[in-house]
């Protein structure tokens, strides 16, 4: 879709809002079975137009059509207006449960539904989320599969109930009990949300109770109950669907008509009323959290709902707050007084009431009343030093940027059209979204400050490590917290291989004949890519793509931990840090300042082979903005006061990660891979111990000596031509004299003479992680995509995967499980891994064990079919965002791969026999000679893995 500017504005929609400027007129007409309405653009407020029909069926059905022929893609999402706030106190978690449960099977579809035909038909993003207030459901494929997406679409709609089954319930059950332990109870923080949600709201609120629903809910909730919900909520009137992309308005109306008019129309379904959360006094509430090293406290005020006037406001004071140097809380508790290294602020708007959240991390040991003093401390300085116009401007600037993005897929704009549809009725409401954020004074934003934060009620949450309550905020109340015990057995046993038996619903076709691909041609064509090289060695790689008016680009230099010494891990990361803190002509608060302007982001990240400069602006911003990249890549300020404040949030953050079960177990991962002392058994932050020995010599010594223009790729994507963006960088050629550096050369690790087993102790925790691994192929290696694709069918293919479908589906052991290859040019490895419910940590174990074991010998035709399919039919996706098409540069420039090595891969791909597929995995999956890695809770779960026959399991760490 190519945007078309009509007139300039000085800021549009934030980036939470994800849909461009246009005015609507709407008009509408009749057919036998469908009333129509179109909008067109011609608002001289609008600064965009994206056009789309809607029509309703007459079962209540409405339906959003968005053309984008950009590629030969279309997204379809099915949204339904029911989300927790539709549940009932006691029955909680049900319409998460059916964000779950509709993907598993139909009555036309069969069992593995929607997620099955994706793997053949080259999905992608597969999946569905629930909020309070909707669920929805979406996917991208190839455009000749858009009839098949419709029927599936209709299916899950009208012909899926009858198999749920008590079994499939049981076991889904499971599922999402896993999740929430994955989301919330086992990691540090987890609870923070329930505990203000529970407090803020009265009880009996739509929104006291979580999304996910509580552990115990879930458990009591019988097929009945079930049942009876979804044929209240999943009905044609409460359900928007929106087909987005490359199609034919007309035939899709079609298949519309023939595969959704049929499912008859539910109960009519008022609108929920509006519900303020009411708070009557402020509370303080404390929680003593098994996984947290540092105390966090959220102080959070009720405001107001989604797209009301005053959250608009409301959006601008929280950037203020908080965003930036200059920001007055990061003035006081960052550079002052020094009690932390971030402070966040954000929103949770919902569709009845909303809320503001004030974050604050605080380092090791820090008693929480400081930390609320300090807030309030900036409050007063907020006051005092106020902001100007220009502030404000600055941060529409950043919205209009973040606007653009949302602009790059087919899905990202058809999520928007049907949020706008399901919460304000109109799908055109963009043009009123876009003149609230355009009129937002600095009255307004003073109004909503003392309205709904100065001197207002509030939910006061201290989270502190166990044993450290003395922390907490003074005249905290002890948080009721229902914690699981892990208790071998504890769960309902199910067969989910049990078939349902059920009475087919009637309908007016044979519904159970998947409708063929259309006949419409899938072209793929790789976007032109322009290269050259300046004379320092630096390579640039671009295409131009001139959808939206941004420009995106990353810089890759080759390096990053790669050139820390051993006993300072740490100095890459930190001078990335430093680099982004200013530069010699501008401080940090005046750099911020000058790329907020612009609508820009620049940052600065290190990795542990390469430090990289990624960003975004507006094109016509392109020439400022690439300026000061090269300021600040040849002229970092080195100041010893940012110098200071990002090594002690650096020792804060590691001392945080040392809690996190998913960070331990991919840091001890590491070091049984490569081995203590090899450098890339590090973690990229470093110890305690060499960060406490970096000093700032150390940064300007690695930028002098180790960041080289030959190391360097510059790649860029946007609307913007290769002779603009050869002009910005020439300069770089003399002002960034080459280096002529390389890779230091690593040993890589041998593979292990045989399977071990190891063990590290996170007591109570509610999962196991799992790592399973070992060292494997470079990406350069030839055999690198060839394994990639031999490893669909094991763990890369999500719900298409034999681990997932054994683990999650069968079992309900876990959320969720992948297997995959990793590779750079220098290493590579294989690694499975999973967070389990603690209880059945050796039998999962096993479980993955006998499906490696037996997955060679039972890797048939069918697997083939479905693996190609997946590959050659997702080739429609690959040029489709401007993210994806950096990707193919990066790939490019790293691997040395040529423009075309898409449709090369392709060819090499329809040629891959049955024979080939079973030689990768003999070669490279060899459970035997593997590294397993469990981390979860010693006393229970350490001595029950003497059951795998593996040795005994190695304690890696002591608790004291």
């Amino acid at each position: 879709m190519k945007i078309t500017h009509l007139l300039k504005v000085t800021a549009l929609c934030t980036s939470a809002l994800l849909i461009s400027c246009s005015e609507q007129a709407t008009k509408s007409a009749s057919t036998s079975s469908v009333q129509t309405e179109k909008n067109s653009s011609t608002a001289p407020t609008s600064d965009l137009n994206i056009a789309y029909e809607k029509f309703t069926l007459d079962n209540g059905l409405q339906v959003i059509f968005h053309v984008d022929r950009s590629d030969p893609v279309v997204a379809v999402a099915l949204t339904a207006h029911v989300g927790s706030a539709r549940e009932l106190p006691g029955r909680t978690g049900f319409a998460h449960l059916f964000e779950h449960l509709l993907f598993l099977e139909s009555e036309n579809l069969g069992k593995g539904g929607l997620d099955k035909m994706s793997a053949r038909i080259g999905g992608s993003g597969a999946n569905g989320s629930t909020s309070r207030d909707r669920t929805n459901y979406f996917q991208t494929v190839p455009k000749n599969a858009l009839e098949k997406m419709i029927w599936a679409e209709a299916d899950k709609l009208g012909y899926f109930i009858n198999t749920v089954t008590a079994p499939v319930l049981a076991k889904e059950k499971q599922v999402v009990k896993n999740e929430k332990r994955q989301s919330n109870d086992n990691r540090p923080y987890g609870h923070t949300q329930y505990v203000i949600d529970k407090n803020l709201y009265p009880e009996g609120h739509p929104y006291s109770w979580q999304v996910i629903g509580s552990l115990e809910d879930l458990q009591n909730a019988t097929l009945q109950d079930v049942k009876d919900f979804f044929n209240r909520w999943y009905v044609p009137n409460n359900v928007t669907l929106v087909v987005s992309g490359d199609f034919n308005e007309n035939q899709a109306k079609q298949w519309v008509q023939k595969y959704f008019n049929e499912i008859p129309k539910g109960q009519e379904i008022e609108r929920n009323k509006k519900q303020a959360a009411n708070l009557k006094e402020s509370k303080r509430l404390y929680f003593e959290d098994n996984y947290a090293k540092a105390p966090q406290l959220t102080i959070t005020w009720p405001t107001v709902p989604l797209y009301h006037p005053d959250s608009y406001p409301l959006e601008v004071l929280r950037e203020l707050l908080t965003d930036g140097k200059n920001a007055a809380m990061n003035q006081i508790l960052i550079d002052q007084l020094k009690l932390t290294s971030s402070v966040s602020m954000g929103a949770y708007d919902s569709e009845l009431a909303g809320q503001t959240s004030l974050r604050v991390t605080a380092f090791e040991n820090t008693d929480l009343n400081a930390i609320f003093n300090a807030v309030n401390q900036a409050f007063a300085l907020f006051e005092q030093e106020k902001f100007t116009e220009d502030d404000l401007n600055r941060v529409k600037a950043a919205q209009e940027t973040g606007f653009y993005q949302s602009l790059s897929s087919a899905l990202g704009k058809g999520f928007q059209l049907a949020q706008y549809n399901i919460y304000t009725g109109d799908p055109g409401f963009v043009k009123q979204d876009v003149n609230n954020i355009l009129s937002v004074s600095s009255d307004d934003v003073w109004r909503v400050y003392n309205k709904y934060i100065k001197n207002q009620h509030y939910v006061a949450t201290s989270f502190v490590p166990k044993g450290k309550a003395q922390l907490a905020l003074n005249n905290s109340t002890l948080a009721n917290v229902a914690e699981e015990k892990i208790v071998v057995g504890a769960e309902e046993k199910f067969d989910a291989s049990q078939k349902a038996s059920y009475e087919r619903t009637a309908s007016s076709f044979d519904r159970s004949i998947e409708p063929p691909y259309d006949s419409s041609p899938i072209v793929l064509k790789a976007p032109p890519v322009w290269q050259s090289k300046l004379a320092n060695g630096l390579s640039i790689y671009g295409i131009t793509h001139n959808e939206v008016p941004l420009v995106s680009f990353s810089i890759e230099i080759g390096g990053g931990m790669l050139f820390d010494q051993p006993d300072k891990i740490g100095v890459a990361r930190l001078t990335a840090e430093l680099m982004n803190k200013g530069t010699q002509e501008k401080d940090r608060a005046e750099l911020e300042e000058a790329i907020k302007k612009l609508g820009a982001t620049i940052h600065v990240n290190a990795g542990k082979q390469s430090i990289t400069i990624s960003g975004s602006t507006l094109s016509k911003n392109y020439a400022k903005t690439i300026q000061l990249v090269k300021e600040i890549l040849l002229k970092p300020r080195w100041d010893e006061t940012e110098f200071n404040l990002a090594k002690e949030a650096t020792i804060n953050s590691i001392k945080n990660m040392s809690a996190n079960p998913n960070i331990i177990a991919a840091n001890e991962f590491n070091k049984l891979l490569y081995g203590n002392n090899h450098l890339l058994a590090n973690n990229l932050f470093g110890t305690e111990e060499s960060v406490n020995a970096i000093n700032l010599a150390d940064l300007k010594n690695y930028y002098e000596s180790a960041i080289s223009p030959n190391l360097t790729r510059f790649h860029i994507v946007g609307d913007i031509a290769e002779q603009e963006v050869t002009n910005s960088l020439k300069d770089l050629a003399n002002a960034w004299p080459e280096k002529a550096l390389t890779l230091p050369k690593l040993d890589m690790p041998a593979m292990p003479k045989k399977a071990q087993v190891y063990f590290y102790d996170v007591p109570n925790a509610k999962q196991s992680m799992i790592y399973i691994g070992n060292p494997s192929l470079k990406a350069t290696d030839p055999n690198y995509y060839s394994a990639q694709v031999m490893n669909y069918r094991l763990g890369g293919g999500s719900f298409a995967s034999k681990l997932t479908q054994e683990l999650r589906e069968t079992k309900g052991y876990t959320y969720g499980i992948r297997s995959g290859f990793s590779g750079s040019p220098i290493d590579g490895y294989f690694l499975i891994n999973s967070g389990v419910r603690a209880n059945i940590t050796l039998e999962a174990v096993a479980l993955i064990r006998d499906i490696l074991r037996n997955y060679q010998p039972e890797f048939n035709e069918q697997d083939l079919a479905v693996t190609k399919g997946y590959f050659l039919k997702s080739n429609a996706r690959r040029f489709e965002t401007p993210n994806a098409k950096l990707t193919v540069l990066k790939n490019m420039s790293e691997y040395g791969l040529p423009a075309d090595y898409v449709q090369q891969r392709a060819s090499a791909l329809e040629v891959l026999t049955l024979e080939d597929i079973k030689a990768l995995a003999q070669q490279y999956i060899q459970p035997d000679n593997m590294i397993y890695l469990i981390v979860g809770d010693a006393a229970t779960q350490l001595e029950r893995l003497d059951a795998l026959g593996l040795g005994e399991a190695i304690l890696l760490n002591t608790q004291e």
